[in-house]
């Protein structure tokens, strides 16, 4: 982990094993953040479980919500994960994008939001691991 690094709370954080994590990340981890073996975490991500109630009677009331990076996950420069989103294995989350759904073990997205470009050669990286 390369500082600066930023949590709100620091103690909701599991982070598996050769996990690198790059300068500036803000991990907002109230809601509970998971990160996997193998993962990579560019400068500037964010990662954020907490979003808040669009009722006025409900006063933007918190809603919580956790974030799972699942092994070897490499997510560039700059993206932000939202609240509840899953990323599977292998997967790539391009430099800016924005997470707002789940993504697919070996899946490549990118966008805001964030869509699917193409899917990782699942047998080329089998290959590597072995």
């Amino acid at each position: 982990m390369f500082p600066p690094f930023y949590t709100d709370f620091g103690k909701n954080i599991t982070v598996g094993r050769d996990v690198f994590i790059n300068s500036g990340c803000h991990f907002q981890d109230q809601g509970g953040i998971t990160i996997g073996d193998g993962s990579l975490i560019g400068h500037n991500v964010v990662l954020a479980t907490i979003n808040h109630d669009l009722s006025p009677l409900k006063n933007r009331e918190n809603h919580y919500a956790p974030i799972v990076i699942e092994d070897h996950v490499w997510i560039g420069s700059n993206a932000t994960i939202l609240p509840g989103v899953t990323i599977g294995r292998w997967s790539v989350v391009a430099v800016g994008a924005v997470v707002s759904k789940d993504v697919e073990a070996f899946t490549i997205v990118g966008g805001v939001p964030a869509k699917e470009i193409r899917k990782v050669n699942q047998e080329e990286n089998y290959q590597m691991c072995l």
